[in-house]
């Protein structure tokens, strides 16, 4: 017969573990651990305690940090994820020192570092200098659009809004009527409408609430945008992913290891985030000992999604060697000539034929008697505005008369899409000396200005793989701007630490 070892399940076992013995030199744990004791300042946080004389005592803030950052770096964005790590996981265990806080201490901890986020993040960007990390000649900018903590289901104008309240005041109202009639049914089917009907009610309270405070939610072009009743700063943006409710998380970074010099998230398109990506990185190298002037004669490179008469505009002013593209710069690269071969397919799949092209402005005559513009069929088009700035150039505005438009047989090919009833068209106007935007096309088709753009892809992508795969912050799970501005910032922390654990030696 078979021989087992006895087993007894109320067997005590004392294990004696060291727990600084479990940070071995070298590692990232020991990194965080050794920066947060010896280089950073935590006497910001001193502030928001008050109980030295009553109330409990507290947790110590580099403890907070300490788990915190070893848990993004471990793709632990979830603050109960982080209270169970520092109860099951002996590296957490000891740079909790044991004591194991709780999830909400975790969450309100990080949702509340607004004023002392930035010290901490210069506080590591000096470690990267004393280090020799950072290079100072190449910086790379560009952006992740990132989901919000809220679904796209509760955002629209103030009028959609109002009609998903009546809406769901309606079934509210039907499920109170089926509660009523359900009384005599089984325990299970009367619990469940309980729910569907407090989950209702906490809707419409929702709803209603927004609407009483909130105000038409305005874009760029004064025309109402959607708002969103559970997080209104966040937006609807386009994505490689379809379209988010999100934010857009920027980060400027210097070529020599990929060090982030500034992040921030941002409820906007890229090219209206330049200027302040740049001067939050001014402000970030100045706090470790830099001159104003760091970035004057410096590269600065970025995709066509920033490329606007403003950013360009902007780093003329800070005397930035800027290369940013427009987005037809591909077209005018011989080394792209022969792309057309690839749009078959590699099977060869025949395509439908091309439909007739459309006019452009060069199809419209000027009639400078009468200072309106002829288009192909001989219609006039009167000037509706005058120096209307968009990304690219300041344009003046010409339109059509709509009984043209209406009858008109050429109206399949005329300008754009057929969605309005009458045409218009934008004529550049070169009001801005110097061009910028044709100076930045010259430079950028320049066999230097190729090369040097090219370095982008190898500066600024690794770094968003690192923390959206790698690290796997692939939505942000807090609301409000300036709580997922933190929550941005902590992974550009950690990031930085990376980098300090894998080529820095610290003493």
């Amino acid at each position: 017969m078979a021989k087992f070892k006895p087993l007894n399940e109320n067997q005590l076992v004392m294990l004696p573990i060291s727990l600084q013995n479990q940070l071995v030199p070298g590692t990232l744990e020991h990194t965080i651990s050794e920066l947060v004791d010896k280089h950073l300042d935590l006497s910001v946080f001193d502030a928001r305690y008050n109980n030295d004389e009553t109330g409990a005592t507290a947790i110590h803030p580099k403890i907070l940090l300490k788990v915190i950052l070893l848990a993004y770096a471990r793709g632990m964005i979830s603050s109960r994820q982080i209270e169970r790590a520092c109860q099951e996981n002996i590296l957490f265990i000891a740079l909790s020192y044991g004591y194991a806080p709780d999830h909400s201490t975790i969450a309100q901890f990080i949702s509340s570092m607004q004023s002392e986020i930035q010290t901490l993040f210069s506080n590591i960007l000096l470690v990267c200098e004393e280090l020799g990390l950072l290079d100072g000649t190449h910086f790379s900018l560009d952006g992740v659009k990132l989901s919000a903590n809220v679904s796209k289901e509760w955002s629209g104008t103030l009028d959609e809004l109002k009609h998903k309240r009546d809406k769901l005041q309606e079934k509210l109202e039907r499920v109170m009527t089926e509660h009523a009639q359900a009384d005599k049914q089984p325990e299970v089917v009367v619990e469940r409408q309980k729910k569907r009907e407090r989950r209702f009610q906490v809707q419409v309270e929702r709803l209603n609430h927004f609407l009483e405070e909130q105000k038409p939610k305005l874009g760029s072009d004064g025309k109402e945008i959607q708002s969103n009743a559970v997080d209104n700063e966040s937006v609807k943006m386009p994505s490689s992913h379809g379209v988010v409710q999100g934010y857009n998380a920027q980060a400027l970074v210097d070529s020599k290891h990929q060090v982030i010099l500034a992040a921030e998230a941002f409820a906007n398109q890229d090219h209206e985030n330049l200027k302040p990506m740049v001067a939050g990185a001014k402000k970030n190298v100045v706090a470790i000992g830099k001159d104003e002037t760091y970035f004057q004669g410096k590269q600065l490179t970025a995709d066509s999604n920033y490329h606007s008469f403003h950013s360009l505009t902007v780093c003329k002013e800070a005397k930035i060697d800027a290369y940013i593209p427009d987005i037809q710069f591909r077209k005018r690269d011989p080394r792209f000539a022969e792309q057309e071969r690839f749009q078959e397919g590699i099977h060869g799949r025949a395509r439908p034929a091309a439909k007739p092209s459309l006019f452009t402005t060069t199809d419209f005559s000027f009639d400078p008697d009468k200072q309106v513009y002829l288009c192909p069929q001989g219609k006039e088009l009167t000037c509706h505005a005058r120096h209307q700035i968009n990304r690219y150039r300041t344009y003046d505005i010409y339109h059509a008369r709509v009984e043209d438009c209406t009858a008109c047989p050429l109206k399949a090919r005329c300008l754009s899409k057929p969605t309005t009833s009458r045409r218009y068209l934008s004529v550049p106007v070169d009001s801005q000396p110097p061009n910028l935007i044709d100076e930045m096309k010259a430079k950028i088709d320049t066999e230097q200005g190729k090369q040097i753009y090219a370095r982008r892809l190898s500066v600024v992508e690794p770094v968003f793989a690192n923390i959206c795969v790698q690290k796997r912050m692939h939505r942000f799970t807090l609301r409000s701007k300036r709580k997922v501005d933190v929550q941005w910032r902590l992974f550009a922390l950690v990031h930085n630490i990376g980098k300090i654990q894998a080529f820095g030696a610290l003493h």
